[in-house]
């Protein structure tokens, strides 16, 4: 089965390697993506800072595009969308559209004179939700070529795909990303830290309070013994890796962590060439001598 697939402005930028471990995956599973065309910005910061019905517009026209890229009204449209914030934004546009008639109308009237329409036809999925519930744990891991037997993870939720939508796990204590990594042949640590927020856009902005967030994460997966940290968002990961060097100039204590995506430790599980992961971008190298990686090639920097 094929998925229309939402890359969203991050996996095109500093998120690459999600887009291309993500893609790698699923055609290794037999479930290739086919890109939204046309496509733009979700509007996940333009609510925020300008005007929300601007960014209900922005979501609006990909949700009316995904419709339009599988026209048969028989059929419904299953809309993958990787980066937390482009998931989170087009499910409260999604919501708000069938709840509020003004707003649904003033969109409408935006969509039509660009020729398009939106039915509500559109389920929006998350990777994560995909690979578990559609492919299944039992399926993924029989394609499992190398057993991460020994290897310590700290999964890594963020705040935005279970709340307030949790459309696929537990809003509190989310389980799914855990499975995940037992299917590869992994230990997922248990840490109290998996739904924490990462601070965001607040490293940038706020650098004391944002480079705080991230720390205690770091600290708290390598206090559990942790060999890398799994993550699900690009704003997450590049936090919780790129600011690792200024973390520990203001916290002598914490050592390197490993920052991946959960795509790239399924496609490591499975074989895929460590290149087509994207493993060659990060900035913290994995250096794990079992499973996947004892076949070398999986650390690098960018």
């Amino acid at each position: 089965m094929a998925y229309l697939y939402f890359p969203g402005c991050s996996l095109k930028g500093t998120g690459r390697a999600y887009e291309e471990s993500l893609r790698a995956v699923f055609e290794a599973l037999g479930a290739p993506l086919i890109e939204l065309e046309d496509w733009n910005c979700c509007g996940a910061t333009t609510y925020m800072s300008i005007d929300e019905r601007q960014a209900f517009a922005l979501g609006a026209r990909n949700l009316a595009l995904a419709e339009a890229q599988n026209p048969s009204p028989a059929d419904g449209v299953e809309l993958i969308a990787p980066c937390s914030a482009c998931y989170l934004v087009l499910l409260k546009t999604q919501q708000c559209l069938a709840t509020d008639a003004s707003l649904c109308q003033r969109i409408s009237t935006a969509l039509k004179e660009e020729g398009l329409c939106y039915r509500g036809r559109v389920r929006i999925r998350h990777p994560l939700d995909v690979l578990v519930h559609d492919v299944g744990l039992q399926e993924i891991s029989r394609r499992v070529q190398h057993p991460l037997r020994g290897m310590r993870v700290a999964c890594y939720y963020g705040c935005q795909i279970v709340r307030p939508y949790a459309l696929f796990d537990d809003p509190h204590r989310p389980t799914t990303l855990d499975d995940l990594a037992r299917a590869l042949g992994a230990e997922p640590v248990d840490w109290a830290l998996r739904t924490h927020c990462c601070g965001g856009s607040l490293t940038g902005t706020l650098p004391e309070v944002g480079l705080r967030l991230n720390y205690l994460l770091l600290r708290e997966a390598q206090r559990r013994g942790a060999d890398c940290i799994i993550t699900v968002c690009p704003l997450c990961q590049f936090n919780l890796e790129a600011y690792q060097d200024q973390i520990r100039r203001r916290y002598p204590d914490l050592s390197a962590m490993p920052v991946l995506y959960f795509t790239q430790l399924i496609g490591l599980a499975m074989g895929l060439p460590p290149q087509a992961l994207g493993m060659q971008r990060l900035m913290v190298p994995l250096i794990q001598p079992v499973g996947a990686a004892a076949k070398g090639g999986v650390h690098g920097r960018a």
